[in-house]
């Protein structure tokens, strides 16, 4: 079945304000809109949540001709998305098995008819064959698959309803497809392509809108519940206020049903407007509290991540993991839901090593809880120990994930201020040297320390945990050590003149490089992998930034057992202010620094933003310094990725050449 497009000089901008009174477009919704429209009519668009996904095929929908079909996994989206289009006089409805019969078989006559522009339909009417039957006799011009991620048996949150979508669409042949999601890594995009048919060369891409500078991200280890209690309280005084006029809404993610309920009643105790949500409760209390959250009733919600898809609330301005999602992907998907008012709002990721245990345990079942296959479990293992790469992230937590999706045209070059980019920026205020730089001994000091690690965990011969193991390293004469024979080991206090919390954070590094594993157990103790036993023999090179050698949290006692003084630990190191940059500068930089930095205020003020989501205090130190003159020139200053040159290079080099 043809559609022919809309007029090539259809004016899209004037569609967009008359139909949807928005004044323009987000540059990659036009390039998704055009090339639907236009040009091979199959495309994957990968956008954040909140950015705007939607229109690149309610638009389309408004000016083609025949009805639209819009695969969406959540009723609650449905029924808001069909009473937002209603409003603008664009006639829409929604099928879903919430409906009572005579009410879908009304609308399904109206389907029939041609009487609806958009028809949203939940992903298991898919399996009706009736259903089916009267798609293919309608006018079916466009296919949009929202959450496209579901059809990937390898994304975060699969589907098996939505695996019925590739047949369906060679049987109605539909002129266009549009396949939208918020998340996707190359490999489960190259899956959604080959499972929706689309053939090489011949569908577009529109990667884009990934680079979040707004969202302050932080993430860091702890020692368990008491540390994740703690820091969860610092983080939400910080972000909300008090919880009697709390600036804003929070969203705090937990693993398991448990853990969620109990944060829930702690923060009811400290008079959080609070709601617990996860698959355990029944469907009308988790749309109560979703409602009550959206209508700001409640400030702050804990849930699994059963909570979050179809939320429409812009002013979140944290989201907590007291326990780490399962991947990469789904924490960027529920990170994202804070600061979608492009206001300051945080992020931050807590793991302990029990979670980690945890997180081992749980990869070894499948969503109905049953057994996982070997090739799952490995796979959801595998996506996990990427997340622990994250969390031991060196460089801009932005860039890291922007990297991680493939999206290197928003690459910040350092956002300026997560924690990491926060603590590099003291370093260099402080003149401390990089800890990206390295030398051959450099190489061959990171080696040895490995494969002494690597020799410990082999020599625990699967006896104990990662805690008990650094201790051994430690040269810690535990209970717990005799009793498991690891003071007469040769290993014993290999690495002594080393922090504790180094070494730990050492095997988590190597956990995450795939070098040691755990074992799928109640409780998980280290092995060593094919890999790692080839590192510590030396047959493979020990690739891996060593942690940071920060003073110890613990202090030792003579009997060999260690306390932990309080962390306070909620806030990330603080990034150098203006003043403390410009006493670094000479007389000649220091003018020029502070006509940089009114430009960065004026900039700001015009689109509405942060100042550092502009530029980072660092990028205007070094600008001031050296001086670039071209376009060029600006990436070698820190922070000045392709988007930011892209957006701002121009007025800052203005301001350089005094033009």
């Amino acid at each position: 079945m043809q559609s022919p497009p809309p007029s090539p000089d259809v004016d899209l901008e004037r569609a967009l304000n008359e139909r949807f009174q928005l004044p323009s477009f987000r540059p990659w919704q036009k390039d998704a809109i055009e090339a639907l429209l236009y040009g091979p009519g199959r495309v994957l668009l990968i956008a954040p949540t909140g950015g705007g996904k939607s229109l690149t095929y309610q638009l389309p929908a408004a000016l083609l001709p025949g009805t639209t079909l819009v695969v969406s996994p959540l009723v609650a989206l449905m029924e808001d998305q069909v009473r937002s289009l209603t409003a603008r006089g664009i006639h829409a409805t929604y099928l879903a098995s919430t409906l009572e019969p005579d009410v879908r078989r009304h609308r399904e006559a109206l389907l029939a008819r041609g009487a609806y522009k958009l028809v949203y339909a939940a992903p298991e009417r898919l399996a009706s064959e009736s259903f089916v039957s009267l798609l293919a006799r309608s006018q079916i011009t466009l296919v949009a698959v929202d959450e496209a991620h579901c059809i990937a048996q390898w994304g975060h949150d699969f589907r098996p309803d939505y695996l019925r979508i590739g047949g369906i669409l060679e049987r109605l042949a539909p002129p266009r497809v549009l396949a939208c999601t918020a998340t996707a890594t190359p490999a489960v995009r190259r899956e959604i392509r080959a499972a929706l048919g689309f053939r090489e060369g011949a569908s577009t891409e529109v990667l884009r809108g990934f680079a979040r500078p707004n969202l302050h991200l932080a993430a860091r280890y702890i020692d368990g519940p008491r540390e994740a209690r703690a820091a969860l309280f610092s983080a939400l005084d910080e972000a909300l206020g008090s919880p009697k006029s709390p600036r804003g809404g929070a969203i705090v993610y937990a693993a398991t049903r448990r853990t969620t309920e109990q944060f829930a009643e702690l923060l009811r105790e400290k008079s959080y407007r609070v709601g617990a949500y996860h698959a355990g409760l029944d469907a009308s209390s988790r749309t109560t509290v979703s409602s009550a959250f959206s209508e700001r009733k409640l400030d702050v919600v804990v849930a699994t991540n059963a909570f979050g898809m179809g939320i429409d609330r812009p002013d979140i301005r944290l989201v907590v993991h007291v326990q780490p999602p399962s991947s990469i992907e789904a924490y960027y998907q529920e990170v994202g839901r804070a600061g979608r008012d492009e206001a300051t709002a945080h992020g931050l990721l807590l793991c302990s090593g029990a979670d980690i245990a945890l997180r081992r345990r749980l990869v070894e079942t499948d969503r109905d809880g049953m057994n996982a296959s070997t090739e799952q479990a490995a796979r959801a293992w595998s996506l996990f120990r990427e997340l622990l790469l994250y969390l031991d992230a060196g460089t801009c937590r932005h860039d890291f994930v922007l990297r991680y999706f493939g999206d290197e045209h928003e690459l910040l070059g350092g956002c300026g201020h997560c924690d990491v980019c926060a603590t590099i920026d003291a370093r260099h205020l402080a003149g401390a040297p990089s800890p990206d730089s390295t030398d051959s001994s450099q190489a061959e000091r990171t080696s040895l320390i490995v494969r002494k690690a690597l020799s410990a965990v082999a020599r625990a011969d699967r006896r104990a945990g990662l805690v008990a193991i650094a201790e051994m390293l430690h040269g810690d004469r535990t209970t717990r050590a005799e009793r498991f024979g690891f003071t007469e080991l040769s290993t014993f206090g290999l690495l002594s003149e080393h922090n504790p919390d180094f070494i730990v954070a050492l095997l988590r590094a190597m956990l995450a490089a795939g070098w040691i594993d755990l074992t799928p157990t109640d409780h998980p103790v280290p092995f060593l992998t094919g890999p790692g036993r080839d590192v510590m023999h030396g047959r493979i090179a020990a690739r891996i930034a060593l942690p940071p050698e920060a003073p110890s949290r613990r202090t030792h006692r003579r009997d060999g057992a260690t306390d932990r003084s309080r962390s306070s630990g909620a806030r990330a190191s603080r990034p150098p202010s203006s003043q403390e940059q410009a006493e670094l500068m000479d007389d000649e930089q220091r003018p020029l620094f502070e006509r940089l930095r009114a430009h960065r205020s004026e900039v700001a003020k015009e689109r509405g933003v942060p100042a550092y989501v502009i530029a980072p205090n660092r990028t205007l130190v070094e600008l001031a310094q050296q001086r670039p003159r071209t376009m060029g020139a600006l990436s070698g200053i820190h922070g000045f990725g392709p988007a930011r040159i892209a957006e701002y290079g121009e007025g800052f080099l203005a301001v350089l050449t005094g033009e």
